[in-house]
């Protein structure tokens, strides 16, 4: 028998600063059954950074990630189905890298592992001529923090401001800083 993907519900109130994008999104997040709750919680990061200020060019939603290689773990879809934005976490092939900023208008992936620099030395100078890519790290010890505020039900004030990024689910707060790899 298949394991089933758990389900997390998160209100997260978002207050962007620095792109000046305001609101409340109700998200149910789907951990699949090999995924970390560490690893969930970056997606949802993802979609708080990502999050576009209205829907003229679609929704930004989450995918079906890793129970389907085609898909990425959000992406926005224009109305007329053209790939707008395709965003991974974690650390793919520069294959999968490639094929996403050729498809998308832009493609953007955040790494969170501590292994980091050492898949980013392998993958970077193949990605070097890419434009609609964009790479960032989150440092190990920040995803590991961030996945301590994982709970089945979360309510969330996300805060960007001058670069950082604040967590905060009424009891603790987190900040993240985000360094880019390829901008």
């Amino acid at each position: 028998m298949a394991l089933k993907a758990t389900i997390f519900k998160a209100q997260l109130q978002i207050a962007d600063m620095d792109r000046g994008i305001y609101g409340d999104h109700a998200l149910t997040l789907a951990q699949h059954p090999s995924e970390t709750e560490e690893r969930m919680m970056v997606r949802l990061l993802a979609f708080a950074l990502n999050v576009p200020a209205d829907n003229h060019r679609g929704d930004l939603v989450f995918a079906r990630g890793l129970a389907d290689t085609d898909e990425p773990d959000l992406w926005q879809l224009d109305l007329t189905g053209q790939l707008v934005h395709w965003i991974e976490v974690g650390q793919p092939d520069e294959r999968r890298m490639l094929r996403a900023a050729l498809r998308a208008d832009q493609a953007t992936f955040i790494s969170y592992s501590a292994s980091t620099p050492i898949w980013w030395a392998g993958v970077k100078n193949k990605l070097t001529r890419t434009e609609r890519l964009a790479v960032w790290q989150l440092p190990a010890e920040q995803s590991a923090a961030l996945a301590a505020l994982a709970q089945r039900s979360m309510q969330i004030q996300v805060t960007v401001q001058d670069g950082l990024v604040w967590f905060n689910d009424g009891q603790r707060s987190v900040e993240l800083g985000l360094q880019p790899l390829l901008a």
